[in-house]
């Protein structure tokens, strides 16, 4: 039974939830700040459900021995080593929907906080001050509502624009043409955003391309009097630049829910009455902790008890529906690659994918994952298919993929195609209703062979005694072959041998093998099988 420890606070619903999958739970939200006592415990848990205040280090890492998968309950993943959990082959999740209605109503309140100086007529008023002229706001009706990042909060925010019949446009690099038709939003560049909008507010992730995206410069090619709103990253804000711009007048105003350093103690903005400033609440109401609690829950639970991956920042989703029928194809990307792992000795250059037929129309990123995976075992042991890609990437390997109609007698099959220095493999495979992968050609000879988990790989030019040779040289050393696959590409031209073996074929047999004229090449093999 998977187990899983919660060093943060999660409702009682969402423990529950991990109890009811068939998950073993420990609720611990002490140890989640107890970094020495986290440490200590981690390597007994396949899962670890945390919130904001477990800081999870490459560190913890390290010495999470048995750790499969990490849930953030919330979708900022700031406190999680991500490069090193990807290293160590763990997923990341998050929970991107559970409070995106609450961040964009947020939004919102802050841009009526603004237009309305709520804060501080709230304030004066307390004070048993009536400064009602002192108060001057500014309508939202009719005002262009500019939004940076149109995903799932922004375009929520988008939908509220467009109900206070505001002017929304939106600028994202991937918001095509039809939802913002769909959405009542006008798709425009960044500098036409900047140049037109009375309110801007920001709804994207911290990336390189949208670190600091408003700045000096694109403050300059702003409205006098624009107001700006913050619910996402702090870091999306030079704030040095932003306090000028509000002493100086270019600004009117900004709403600010995030900070480069948080918890924000002292800030300049602090000492604007033109800034309106709250603790990161976005994602604070009852509903959306609750929302973000039992989602993560139900996410790690479908992994653990069925390989179902959502919402993973590191691996490519595998919903619980497809995951029975991806399966069998995984493993079968997994084999393909496995056997030119072992096959290859020089350095990989590229590495191109074909998904065929009905494979082509499945989760070709999990299978692509799988093949990597397969391809690099050889070399890296205790690699998997979150860390796959991106030991691929590191060592410079270029992957590509292709899909392509149905082109043989086959419903689906995967082709992988290696390139080295020197040569260019290839391998090609399916599964039948068994389930079990079966190589289908290699080096464009076709066969029909069943994948064992010992089997010797021979390549000699077409011609007899081949089987007679392999058969005794196993028989007279006691080797038995439970299977026996041919395959030549013509008559007296290249041809291949696979033996199904019981047990791993002996290094002084090999040597045997090798040792006759006949053969050009025999390789040991080894494929996990295993469910």
């Amino acid at each position: 039974m998977p187990r899983v420890l919660v060093s943060d606070k999660l409702s009682p619903t969402a423990v529950q939830i991990f109890k009811d999958r068939g998950v073993e739970v420990d609720y611990l939200p002490e140890v989640g700040p107890d970094k020495e006592k986290l440490i200590s415990i981690i390597g007994q848990y396949d899962g670890l459900a945390i919130r904001s205040a477990t800081k999870v280090t490459e560190k913890l890492i390290a010495a999470a021995t048995n750790l499969k998968v990490i849930g953030r309950a919330g979708i900022g993943v700031d406190n999680v080593d991500i490069p090193a959990a990807s290293r160590k082959g763990i997923i990341v999740m998050n929970t991107p929907f559970g409070n995106s209605i609450t961040t964009a109503e947020h939004a919102v309140a802050m841009m009526f906080a603004l237009a309305r100086q709520l804060p501080e007529a709230n304030a004066s008023t307390k004070a048993g001050k009536w400064e009602k002229n002192r108060f001057m706001g500014t309508e939202i009706t009719g005002k262009t509502l500019g939004i940076i990042g149109c995903g799932n909060i922004g375009s929520i925010v988008a939908t509220r624009g467009v109900g206070l019949k505001m002017h929304v446009i939106a600028f994202d690099p991937f918001l095509s043409e039809a939802r913002a038709s769909e959405l009542g939003v006008e798709k425009v560049e960044l500098d036409e955003l900047l140049a037109r909008a009375d309110f801007i507010t920001l709804h994207t992730p911290m990336t390189e391309k949208t670190k600091n995206i408003i700045h000096a410069d694109t403050i300059a090619k702003m409205k006098k009097g624009v107001y700006i709103i913050n619910c996402a990253r702090g870091g999306l804000i030079v704030e040095a630049d932003l306090v000028a711009a509000l002493k100086e007048g270019k600004v009117a105003g900004a709403a600010l829910d995030v900070f480069e350093v948080e918890p924000a103690k002292e800030s300049p903005f602090f000492e604007l009455e033109n800034v309106v400033a709250t603790p990161h609440l976005g994602a604070a109401t009852t509903e959306a902790q609750e929302n973000v609690a039992l989602q993560i829950a139900e996410q790690m639970s479908d992994y653990l008890m069925k390989g179902a991956v959502s919402n993973a920042i590191n691996m490519p989703a595998i919903t619980a529906e497809e995951a029975p029928r991806l399966k069998p194809f995984v493993k079968l990307a997994e084999v393909l690659g496995a056997f030119v792992g072992q096959v290859t000795e020089e350095p990989i250059k590229e590495v191109e994918i074909v998904f065929d037929g009905a494979t082509a129309q499945m989760n070709t990123r999990a299978l692509i994952s799988a093949a990597l995976a397969g391809l690099i075992r050889p070399q890296v042991a205790d690699v998997n298919m979150v860390s796959a890609p991106i030991m691929t990437k590191e060592r410079g390997v270029i992957v590509s993929e292709v899909k392509r109609d149905k082109s043989g007698v086959f419903d689906g099959y995967i082709l992988l195609k290696v390139t080295t220095p020197s040569m260019t493999r290839t391998i090609a495979g399916t599964c039948f209703s068994d389930g079990k992968p079966r190589f289908i050609q290699i080096k464009g000879i076709n066969l029909d062979a069943e994948v064992g988990e010992h089997m010797l790989y021979t390549t000699n030019a077409d011609a007899p005694g081949i089987i007679g040779l392999l058969g005794t040289v196993c028989g007279q050393n006691g080797v038995n072959i439970a299977n026996f696959q041919l395959g030549r590409n013509r008559p007296g031209g290249d041809a291949i041998a696979l033996l199904y073996l019981d047990a791993p074929f002996p290094e002084d047999v090999l040597k045997q093998v090798r040792a006759h004229d006949a053969i050009a090449s025999a390789k040991r093999l080894r494929f996990d099988i295993g469910a």
